[in-house]
């Protein structure tokens, strides 16, 4: 369905537009207003859903940007209502004199808690609402993985401060995990306040600069430097992989500063399941800052013969 069309707003409409349509809207189809009328029930669902969303900037950035059948790829229901709380809007509706409480989950069967659930249906907000329970915070974590956890995968345990006390997770890192990829750990984040369950925890994960490496996607680059002599003339240098497995890599004559050699298949997996991207071997021409006197006559003698 189409946000904009569900509430009756220009895709130009500021957020005070849209919350003002909203609190319309919401007011004329809210279950109290239409007992037992199952396409009011469906129809504030609609509107809240698409308030959510249209509401929260981030949603609506990706929203506008992809259209609404890739934004439902991306996003369940349960991420859509997740936080999303109406009791802001309902204090200035007074039903029963009570505010009902919203919070993650608003989906029929988007596999958060069935809409009946936010209601007293016993009695409705006429009655009295009672707080639905409500999730638990998320939370979010730094992590930093080596290129060997890269390479391999891992086991990690971590420890979190919550509430004033330690817990200790344990979390596994896939092979070919990538900086600013996120790890959802569900259910180990915040606790809720009101016996609900508990938020999931997200583990954003940073790679470590390593020494002998660096990274370009899928790709590994180790630098060799070489003597002016050695690009001219051609050498061998011995290359160790990622894994320990050395290798012995001809530099050919005439070779330039900055050029690359291949070593197919001894970069980093695409994913768990991908393959291995390569490992470039960047070798550098070395500069001498100082000579020596006979160097120095060598090299002008060089120089001389068009060197």
């Amino acid at each position: 369905m189409d946000y904009y069309e569900v509430l009756g707003v220009d895709r130009k409409a500021s957020l005070a537009e849209i919350k003002k349509k909203y609190r319309k809207l919401a007011l004329k189809y809210h279950p109290d207003k239409n007992k037992g009328d199952k396409e009011s029930e469906t129809k504030f669902k609609e509107i809240s859903e698409a308030y959510a969303v249209l509401s929260d900037p981030e949603k609506k950035q990706q929203y506008d940007q992809f259209g609404s059948t890739q934004f439902h790829r991306q996003y369940s229901q349960e991420d859509i209502f997740r936080n999303f709380d109406l009791n802001e809007i309902f204090r200035q509706f007074d039903f029963g004199g009570r505010t009902a409480s919203f919070t993650s989950g608003m989906g029929g069967n988007g596999g958060g808690r069935s809409f009946g659930s936010f209601f007293n249906r016993s009695g409705g907000c006429g009655g009295g609402c009672h707080s639905a329970p409500v999730k638990g915070q998320d939370m979010t974590y730094q992590i930093e993985v080596t290129l060997d956890e890269v390479l391999n995968g891992a086991d990690r345990k971590i420890t979190l401060q919550k509430n004033g006390r330690t817990h200790n997770v344990s979390v596994k890192i896939p092979k070919g995990i990538e900086s600013g990829k996120r790890l959802r750990l569900k259910g180990k984040g915040a606790e809720s306040p009101n016996g609900g369950p508990p938020g999931d925890l997200y583990l954003k994960v940073s790679i470590a600069d390593d020494r002998r490496f660096r990274r370009e996607n899928d790709d590994l680059i180790v630098e060799k430097l070489i003597s002016f002599s050695e690009a001219c003339l051609g050498t061998k240098v011995e290359i160790e992989t990622l894994e320990g497995k050395k290798f012995k890599v001809n530099i050919e004559p005439g070779s330039v500063h900055d050029s690359r050699l291949r070593i197919k298949g001894y970069g980093l997996p695409a994913g768990p399941l991908g393959d291995r991207g390569n490992l470039y071997v960047k070798v550098g021409v070395k500069v001498p800052r100082e000579l020596t006197e006979e160097q120095r006559k060598l090299v002008e003698k060089l120089q001389e013969l068009g060197l």
